[in-house]
């Protein structure tokens, strides 16, 4: 029997209006918090006494055919001759560095894997079988057992590549549309037509990789409901096991510059109504909303493996210049920027480095983060966070460590409590309205010292 949560801290009956659509958070802490190590720890040392037996691989590709003007992900435009090459090559040698550092003093095993970016299907054919070996021979992942989730534009899903992914284990191609109205994809800065994107998604359903996501975009400059409702048809269409609703987000030093009478809070209101539209219109169709973004449809294959990873406690791997990994204690990267020439810059340090076997930036996240971290992670899924297993692994309730925020939220109508499948337990979970507000809840649940970080951060 789960004990009544304490008494939650008061808040004002009428809670100030807040932006929805603050941050994105799919990471806790955010990069921008992360600084250079000045002890440069080893990995060895890191990865010491953490459990190995449940971890989430992860290889970044930093290369797109073109750069959308929305995009601050670490990515840069082309690659002259001979750089993926040696981009693989650091990657190589990153991944011996990183495996012989976990040691084989016990069990390592990966749940899942994942190829990020930018985007992995940059690369050839051959450079792809090249990059699931580095992944399979350097790292031990068995990439046919566990879920593999590759990200792709329509541009790059040639069949020669979908071949490759799908013969190495692929469960999952995610493909980024954003918009399958012409004028909304160039007033993004996307250049392509609609006609490209049906062609790339017929070919991914040839290739047979089971879970085939599509990615869309609201809030774009020019979009109305009938433009939005015409790219979630054409979307659903395809009958993809997935779709992500993504709300625009315009941010520095990216490309796109909104030129738009809006006021901010026009457009916030624009996105909102748009949300829910694209919302509510999939779940007319059948499909089961998993968070504010993912949607999936009922009944869809699931992903092979167990997949038994969880990402609020288990490590995560994470190789090439863009990736991140997680310990209990630290998670590290190299260097962040969104402009293209510090990009470049990073690209070339990383392919010039020899030595793999420290971590050189990142963020050491001590009792007080791992509990926002799980929070955080737990609530911003539609079904919620079990009471017990947050008590199980900090000895508190949520209540005793959060009074105020989770109060706030409550009074916001965007938190209740409910019984677990079975009633068995108590859940925190997100009210329809709690999840439309999800990128201002998130933020409102980083630590002062996290803000203070990514507030001092100068954008490069």
């Amino acid at each position: 029997m789960t004990a009544p949560a304490p008494a939650a801290a008061p808040v004002p009956v009428t809670a100030p209006t807040v932006r929805p659509y603050q941050s994105y958070v799919y990471a806790y802490p955010h990069k921008t918090a992360y600084r250079p190590l000045p002890d440069r720890p080893a990995l060895r040392d890191l990865w010491r006494g953490e459990a190995k037996d449940a971890l989430s691989l992860y290889l970044h590709i930093p290369f797109c055919e073109v750069r959308c003007g929305f995009c601050n992900l670490f990515t840069r435009i082309g690659a002259p001759e001979g750089l993926t090459g040696r981009y693989l090559d650091a990657l190589d040698r990153q991944a011996a560095a990183v495996r012989e550092a976990l040691g084989d003093e016990g069990p390592v095993r990966f749940a899942n894997a994942a190829f990020g970016g930018g985007t992995p299907t940059f690369l050839t054919a051959q450079e792809l079988t090249r990059l699931c070996d580095i992944a399979e021979r350097r790292m031990g992942a068995d990439l046919r057992a566990v879920p593999l989730s590759v990200e792709a534009s329509p541009a790059t899903a040639t069949a020669d590549r979908l071949a490759v992914l799908a013969e190495r284990g692929a469960t999952r191609l995610s493909l980024g549309v954003q918009s399958f109205v012409d004028e909304e994809a160039r007033a993004a800065v996307r250049p392509q037509r609609r006609a490209d994107v049906e062609a790339a998604l017929g070919r991914i359903r040839e290739a047979r990789i089971p879970v085939l996501n599509i990615d869309l975009i609201y809030g774009i400059d020019g979009q109305t409901p009938a433009t939005w409702r015409s790219s979630l048809d054409a979307a659903l269409a395809w009958a993809p096991e997935e779709l992500y609703l993504y709300p625009l987000y315009v941010r520095p030093l990216t490309g796109l510059a909104r030129r738009t009478a809006h006021t901010d809070r026009e457009w916030d209101e624009q996105r909102l109504a748009l949300y829910r539209q694209g919302r509510d219109h999939l779940l007319a169709h059948g499909y089961e909303q998993v968070s504010m973004r993912m949607f999936r449809r009922p009944g869809a294959a699931a992903p092979q493996g167990p997949d038994d990873h969880a990402c609020q406690t288990d490590g995560m791997i994470g190789l090439g210049c863009g990736a991140r990994s997680y310990t209990s204690a630290l998670h590290y990267s190299f260097d962040y920027a969104v402009d293209m020439g510090e990009i470049r810059a990073i690209i070339d340090d990383y392919t010039a480095t020899a030595d793999f076997g420290r971590a050189v930036h990142g963020r050491y996240v001590g009792g007080d983060e791992a509990r926002r971290r799980h929070l955080l992670q737990s609530l911003l899924q539609a079904q919620g966070m079990p009471v017990a297993g947050y008590r199980e692994r900090f000895g508190t309730h949520p209540y005793e460590d959060f009074p105020a925020e989770l109060a706030d939220f409550a009074a916001r109508g965007w938190l209740e409590e409910a019984s677990e499948p079975g009633g068995n337990g108590v859940l925190l979970r997100l009210t329809p309205e709690g999840l439309a507000h999800s990128d201002a809840l998130g933020p409102a649940l980083f630590s002062p010292a996290v803000r203070a970080a990514m507030a001092a951060y100068a954008p490069k």
